[in-house]
This record gives C-alpha cells, sequence and structure tokens, in this order.
C-alpha cells in the first residue's frame, strides 16, 4: 500500500519507517529542507538516545522516501498527520496551526476512499472540524484520528 506521513519529526520519520520496514511504499513530507535532507541521508535530524539512523531495511528496499512536496502524497491510499502541536505561548491551549495547514495543503491531493488518519494530539472536537474542512474539497476522503 502507498502511504503518505505528513509531519517528520519524532513521531512521523519514525513511524514512516516502520511503515515501510512492514512493506509498505511510504513517503514523507516535512517542510523543513534539512530535515527533509538529512532523512533521505538516512539520518535521523533529532536527538534520540541510541539512535542516529532509522530503522534499517526500508531505505535500503527503496520503500522509504522524503520530500518537502505535499504533491507527492498523490496516489497514496492512507495519509498519517504527524505534525507538531506546541502549546501557544502565554495560553493553555494548544497551536493548532500546524495541523491545519497540513490538513489544508494535503486536501487538494486526496481522491475518492483515501482516509486521513490524524496520529497528532489535538484537543477535542478538533477532528471533528478538520472532517468538516477536507469534506469542503475531498467530500469521499475519510478522516479518522487515532494520537500516538
Amino acid at each position: 500500500m502507498r502511504i503518505s506521513v505528513i509531519g517528520c519529526g519524532y513521531l512521523g520519520a519514525v513511524h514512516a519507517a516502520c511503515m515501510a520496514r512492514l512493506g509498505h511504499e511510504v513517503v514523507g513530507i516535512d517542510v523543513g529542507e534539512r530535515k527533509v535532507a538529512e532523512l533521505q541521508a538516512g539520518r535521523a535530524p533529532f536527538f534520540d538516545p541510541g539512535r542516529g539512523e532509522l530503522p534499517p531495511g526500508a531505505r535500503a528496499a527503496g520503500r522509504l522516501s522524503f520530500s518537502t512536496s505535499m504533491a507527492e502524497a498523490a496516489g497514496a491510499a492512507v495519509h498519517f498527520v504527524c505534525v507538531g502541536t506546541p502549546q501557544r505561548k502565554g495560553e493553555y491551549a494548544a497551536d493548532l496551526a500546524y495541523v491545519e495547514a497540513a490538513a489544508a495543503a494535503l486536501a487538494p491531493h486526496l481522491r475518492p476512499g483515501d482516509v486521513v488518519a490524524g496520529k497528532t494530539t489535538v484537543p477535542v472536537g478538533t477532528a471533528a472540524r478538520l472532517a468538516g474542512a477536507i469534506a469542503a474539497t475531498a467530500p469521499e476522503a475519510v478522516l479518522a484520528w487515532n494520537p500516538e
């Protein structure tokens, strides 16, 4: 199955590598050019004690790639949203700007039957709101939320 993973930080990069290792064709998409370059080289662009590289196997088999272009998500059947939700400065609320931007950028590339699976932890009601936004562009795509 072809899968896209939107957001390639701690959660997304490892999720992408593990899905590819299970045999799926995976493209990880992130806005950070330097991060994508590191991932393409097989290196984790973040500190993870005892691990300097992504889980082995998937890249060597050609099932894992990384890109900064959301257009690369086209043709995937499942799209995992793994972007950050940092706390808003001076508030006790999550900053949902990255989640909203990811959903908006992904929506034009969705086909009928595609599944968008949110892995990011978000406040109650966010998934319902995003489902409505995605349905406006891709009415036959499905949004599900399964946080980490």
